[in-house]
């Protein structure tokens, strides 16, 4: 058997990431991440710094310092694409990572992996941590249908009709609606979700997930309207809203 044959196929691989700065990676990666950094020949990050420390908890082929890091982020022309998938076409291995869990989910990833399907290159997924699943996992709301919307409106007057709406839909749709914020509007985020949603409405407000400051609290707004409402300035957090009777 040759040298060829034992060498890994050429392939795009979809690396999950850490939530936060863990330690130890093995807590919330399987093993089967490190034998797939160990194979990379590149990588593609959303940005040089975090890609680098990235490559720095694992075992690599090389030094993880000579590893080349490519940049794709929202800000990536769709015209590079091509050029960041031609070490691939060309029998390379290449990852592609986001700064925090999943790539492709709330990660514009996809465009890369739709590319990359249409060359005809392999695409391997890998299973990992992903703040969006988690926190509906722990809600208690349904995962039998929701819906995950990005970033909600800025203005305040304009969020809370939009929170209106999907109140209304999530009603009608029997559907838990899933939601993000950068982290210095979330006060401002929760403050409109309790003046605007019924009291009946379950609401769930997950932070720092798998870190040791992590926190979640999920209950109708009526009993939120009771105690004082934690701080999450400066936290990553994921909100959910839904019906509790399944």
């Amino acid at each position: 058997m040759t040298q060829k044959e034992h060498s890994p196929k050429p392939a795009l691989l979809l690396l999950p990431n850490l939530l936060g700065d863990v330690k130890h990676h093995a807590l919330y990666l399987p093993s089967s991440v490190d034998t797939a950094v160990a194979s990379l020949d590149g990588l593609i990050a959303e940005n040089p710094t975090e890609g680098r420390r990235y490559l720095s908890r694992f075992q690599t082929k090389k030094a993880s310092h000579d590893i080349p890091i490519a940049v794709f982020n929202r800000n990536t022309p769709d015209g590079d694409i091509d050029f960041l998938l031609e070490p691939v076409r060309k029998g390379e291995r290449w990852g592609l990572v986001s700064d925090a869990g999943l790539p492709c989910i709330a990660d514009p990833g996809s465009k890369l992996v739709r590319r990359a399907r249409q060359c005809g290159i392999l695409v391997q997924a890998f299973v990992g941590p992903s703040s969006i699943l988690l926190a509906l996992m722990l809600s208690g709301l349904s995962g039998q249908c929701f819906h995950f919307l990005g970033y909600l409106e800025r203005e305040q007057r304009e969020r809370e009709n939009e929170i209106r709406r999907l109140e209304k839909r999530s009603q009608e749709e029997k559907a838990t609606m899933i939601f993000i914020e950068t982290p210095f509007r979330n006060q401002p985020l929760l403050e409109s979700l309790l003046s605007t949603l019924s009291d009946s409405t379950h609401l769930c407000v997950a932070w720092d997930l798998t870190l040791p400051t992590q926190g979640i609290l999920s209950q109708p707004v009526a009993l939120w309207k009771k105690a004082p409402v934690p701080k999450l300035e400066d936290r990553v957090a994921i909100f959910l809203f839904g019906s509790y009777n399944l």
